[in-house]
């Protein structure tokens, strides 16, 4: 399932420059947030888009990609807020991106905006 819905390098993008530079690299902790990230989008929304990804429209995929990297990017922002500038800037990234994602997930949980081709 991992990597279906975005990929690392948009996640590690919006984790912002002061990410930890190992976590970005982990191929092993980034796919399982990728896996869980995933599985909560399709929980959430009632849909299994991992399935059906393939015959959703453009701007459905979209969506995705915005809501399942930023619940990966905060994933990436938590394990280690240090290098940050201060805990204030982690906060609000890890805010920024909560709130892409709720707005995201409010948005893709609505079937009447599921359209497929």
């Amino acid at each position: 399932m991992s990597w279906t819905l975005c990929t690392s390098g948009q996640a590690v993008l919006k984790a912002g420059a002061n990410a930890n530079s190992t976590i970005k690299v982990s191929g092993t902790a980034l796919a399982l947030w990728s896996d869980e990230s995933e599985g909560r989008i399709c929980a959430e929304t009632h849909t299994d888009f991992i399935t059906g990804y393939a015959s959703a429209e453009t701007p459905i995929k979209q969506a995705l990609q915005d809501v399942c990297s930023s619940l990966i990017a905060m994933k990436i922002i938590n394990y280690d807020m240090g290098g940050y500038t201060s805990r204030q800037e982690a906060t609000t990234m890890l805010d920024v991106n909560d709130d892409i994602a709720a707005t995201g997930l409010k948005i893709l949980s609505d079937k009447t905006k599921q359209r497929t081709s």
